[in-house]
């Protein structure tokens, strides 16, 4: 008789069972585990996306908290109420917006959708942190419970001035804070009345013209950057002739032509004999398109991309991409036009803004934030948020160097309604033709005071409004006003 069948014959009905049962309890196990693992991964994941997940519309939840809680206030930084809960003749919860159009697309709506700060916040509005001894005394008193309040980085009186300042034109301003990210003002015309969103929703929602109202124009609006996109180019410049860029010299007559393609300055002026600075300053169109071809296509290219064009914002809010392209199959024409801002480059206020941030604060970038703190209604702190650092997008040196051609713009260029005032300041103009056929330009500004050491950062754009040192300059100058409290 063979070996193995002796050993089978010598195992017992029960040692049978138990090999015979091995396999099942190892594929038990490691089921067991992997189920484990799945709900840890499931719960930890719920946990860090609590706020996302709260957020989502098809979340039902939302609506179980709004029915035992009243939605949180919203205040400036200075404490004024932005945004609260009252109620309406019915005895039911309304909201109200004190500032009405002021405010409108920053602090938004939560009516039919959630827009601005009361979508980027929802989830601590609806929410409420308050001790169990006030939830009882509010039960008594058959009330709901008050939710957590935002506190936000919007000074009222910048906005007011912002507001203002760009009357009854179209197109948006967007004030921060260079070194700490925060937003102090952002304005975006044609506007609309929070407080009347629900009765007018049909027809807002209806209006897809250019005029929309919906449309919040510092984070959608996407516009050709004209000569502010010279910023970018002198950029790339530099990183092309490090050290080198002080021994470029251009003669212009009112246009610069090369392969059968023309770039003409704003309304056809002669810059005569300029430099690397005074080109920038008195925003030379032949000069730059000079530049522009001069530069090697893969700096460029590359200098687009650290500056954040065809790539996402760190932005919490709803925004547009920006869009700028170059590489071996762009054509002179591309690139000339590229240089100077137009073609098929594009970009949003919020996006020049934080180029201009970057580099005011020595070319490192902090993420753009509207949201200091959360408190519940009994003063509780729930949470607080800080500047945080993005990513650098250029180097000290050459932030530097930006840092003083925008300040020659003031001082002997297209900027010079800010010369001479009791702070200094440095920006760069544009006026951005966005209809080929005719001159049509939007007005452009994005600079920060006080020149030498930035605390606050203004980006404008006034469509259809004609040269930047004629229209978006003197906005500029009410805003820096306003901040440095100049009577």
């Amino acid at each position: 008789m063979p070996d193995y069948q002796k050993e089978d014959r010598v195992k017992s009905p029960k040692q049978k069972k138990k090999i015979r049962s091995y396999p099942i309890i190892v594929i038990t196990l490691f089921y067991s585990a992997l189920f484990a693992a799945l709900m840890i991964y499931v719960g930890r994941y719920a946990y860090l996306n609590r706020q996302t997940l709260m957020d989502n519309n098809y979340n039902t939840r939302q609506q179980i908290l709004l029915k035992q809680n009243s939605r949180g206030s919203i205040y400036s930084r200075d404490g004024e109420v932005l945004a609260y809960t009252g109620k309406d003749e019915n005895g039911n919860d309304k909201r109200v917006y004190p500032y009405g159009k002021e405010f409108a697309h920053v602090v938004g709506y939560s009516t039919n959708g959630k827009m601005g700060i009361e979508a980027l916040s929802n989830y601590y509005l609806i929410n409420t942190s308050i001790d169990l001894n006030d939830k009882v005394s509010y039960d008594t008193k058959g009330l709901k419970y008050p939710g957590d309040s935002v506190y936000t980085t919007l000074d009222v009186h910048l906005q007011e001035v912002a507001y203002n300042a760009l009357s009854a034109r179209k197109g948006a301003i967007i004030v921060s804070n260079p070194k700490t990210g925060e937003i102090l003002a952002m304005v975006s015309k044609p506007d609309f009345d929070p407080n009347e969103i629900a009765a007018e929703w049909d027809s807002l929602m209806a209006d897809k013209s250019p005029d929309a109202k919906l449309l919040n124009r510092a984070t959608q609006g996407l516009y050709p950057p004209g000569s502010t996109f010279k910023i970018v180019t002198a950029l790339a410049y530099l990183k092309d002739n490090a050290g080198k860029y002080e021994d470029f010299k251009f003669t212009c007559n009112g246009q610069f032509s090369k392969d059968g393609s023309t770039i003409s300055c704003f309304h056809g002026e002669n810059h005569g004999n300029v430099d690397f600075f005074s080109a920038f300053a008195k925003s030379c169109n032949s000069a730059f398109a000079d530049i522009g071809l001069s530069v090697d296509r893969k700096t460029f290219g590359s200098t687009i991309t650290s500056l954040m064009f065809n790539s996402e914002l760190p932005l919490d809010v709803r925004y547009s991409k920006s869009t700028a392209n170059v590489n071996e199959d762009s054509t002179t024409d591309d690139i000339m036009q590229l240089s100077i801002g137009q073609g098929t480059t594009s970009v949003t206020p919020i996006h020049m803004n934080m180029i201009t941030n970057a580099i005011a604060n020595d070319g490192m970038l902090l993420k753009p934030y509207f949201v200091t703190g959360v408190k519940s209604e009994d003063g509780k702190n729930i949470k607080s948020f800080s500047p945080e650092n993005y990513k650098r997008l250029m180097t000290r040196e050459e932030a530097a160097t930006l840092s003083q051609m925008m300040e020659q713009v003031v001082l002997s260029g297209t900027g010079t309604k800010l010369k001479g005032l009791s702070y200094t300041a440095a920006g760069k103009t544009g006026s951005a033709e966005f209809n080929s056929s005719t001159s049509d330009s939007h007005a452009w500004f994005t600079g920060f005071a006080p020149a030498q050491d930035p605390e606050v950062s203004v980006t404008i754009i006034v469509e259809d409004a004609g040269s930047g040192g004629s229209y978006a300059v003197p906005i500029a100058k009410r805003i820096f006003d306003a901040y440095f409290e100049v009577e």
